[in-house]
Order: structure tokens, then C-alpha cells, then sequence
């Protein structure tokens, strides 16, 4: 998590969406860096919302910015799939070197996940709260030229960013049949990975339903 407290922007990290890469850049024009552990790094809306939303609008005022990047759902999983095979991962229960990219999928979608799929997910990460606290602006992943012209325009400096913390191997094949079953069982990941437009418009899930 980034926060710059004079543009009252406040940039959430979502997993394996290219954050580490625009930390490095922007780390000398933010106020506050988190960057370890990783639950305050990655920190979701919910935990924004609960921990530091007060703090920050105590300090800076109301009406922060926040902004989020959104990979595609499949782009995504096979991020995470490519991440955990690295080597230090081999016969550990997080590892995926001995498993195709469609059983992972498959072990994705189980109501309870094996350890070397429990990912999260990116729907959830930026669920709305139920006191209105949401991302303001979310960018596809694949909108670089689109987050950065943003960042440049709010932050008023340039951006120059590099490939850092990439997932190693290739990007791997999906089959049709467990892609559509993927889209079916995850469809809030799809709707709201399509709803996003220009300039980080997008329209919001609602939030979860009271237990």
C-alpha cells in the first residue's frame, strides 16, 4: 500500500497485479510505504476500511482516492500458478510443480482449498463496505499506459516504472471446458474485471450480504 498525503491518494496493493513494480517507482513521492507483512502490504478494502481509513482521514480529511489494478481472471491465476513453482516451493504444500495449470484451477474453485491454491481472490480483495468505503479507481492490468498517465497527472511527476517480481515460465493454457466452468463458479471475478472502463471507471460489486 502506497499513500501520498498531499494528493490524498491512497494506492491499495492487490496480489500479483504489478504493485511491486509501481512501489519502486513511486516510493519517493509517497508519504507512508507499507511494505511488510504481507497481510498490511496487501491490504484489502475490508482491512483499509477497518485500520487505516480512520487514521488517514483523521490526518488528511475525508475524501481520499483510492485506487486499485485488476488482472484478468484467468491472466491472474496463471500468475499464481507460474509463482509457485519456483524452485524454494518444490515438495512444499504450496508448491505447483507437480500439478497441471487445469487441476489447479479446479482446486481453486473447491469450497475448501488446498494450500497451493488458496490464493484469495480479487473480487473480494476490493469489495465495497458496507459504510460506503470502496476503490474510487480501478485499472486493468493490462491498462499500463492508462495508470500511468493517471499517477502522472495526480502526482504531477513522471512515471517510469520496470518489470520486477515477475512470475517465472511462460503463461500457461487453460482448457475450454475448465475456463467455462471457471467463469461460472468465479462470475463476480469476470463482471467486475469487464466492467471496468477509461480512466479507471468501473462499476462496483455490492457488498456481501449480512451473515
Amino acid at each position: 500500500m502506497l499513500v501520498f498525503s498531499k494528493e490524498k491518494l491512497v494506492f491499495l496493493s492487490v496480489p500479483k497485479t504489478g504493485t511491486t513494480a509501481w512501489q519502486a517507482a513511486l516510493e519517493s513521492h509517497a508519504s507512508l510505504i507499507l511494505r511488510d507483512p504481507p497481510e498490511l502490504k496487501h491490504a484489502p478494502v475490508f482491512r483499509y476500511n477497518r485500520f487505516f481509513r480512520p487514521m488517514l482521514e483523521r490526518f488528511l480529511g475525508e475524501g481520499l482516492t483510492v485506487l486499485a489494478v485488476m488482472r484478468e481472471p484467468i491472466d491472474w491465476l496463471g500468475s499464481w500458478y507460474r509463482y509457485r513453482q519456483r524452485p524454494a516451493l518444490a515438495g512444499q504444500p504450496t508448491g505447483t510443480h507437480e500439478i497441471s495449470f487445469d487441476d489447479f484451477v479446479l482446486a481453486f474453485m473447491r469450497g475448501k482449498r488446498p494450500a497451493f491454491a488458496n490464493v484469495g481472490s480479487q473480487a473480494k480483495f476490493l469489495e465495497p463496505q458496507r459504510n460506503g468505503t470502496a476503490v474510487t479507481h480501478l485499472f486493468r492490468y493490462e491498462d499500463q499506459d492508462g495508470l500511468r498517465d493517471f499517477l502522472q497527472a495526480r502526482l504531477g511527476v513522471r512515471v517510469t516504472t520496470e518489470r520486477l517480481n515477475v512470475s517465472p515460465g511462460a503463461r500457461p493454457a487453460l482448457s475450454n471446458e475448465v475456463a467455462e466452468r471457471l467463469r461460472r463458479k468465479c462470475a463476480e471475478e469476470f463482471t467486475l474485471y469487464d466492467s471496468i472502463g477509461e480512466q479507471g471507471t468501473y462499476r462496483p460489486l455490492p457488498p456481501a450480504p449480512k451473515p
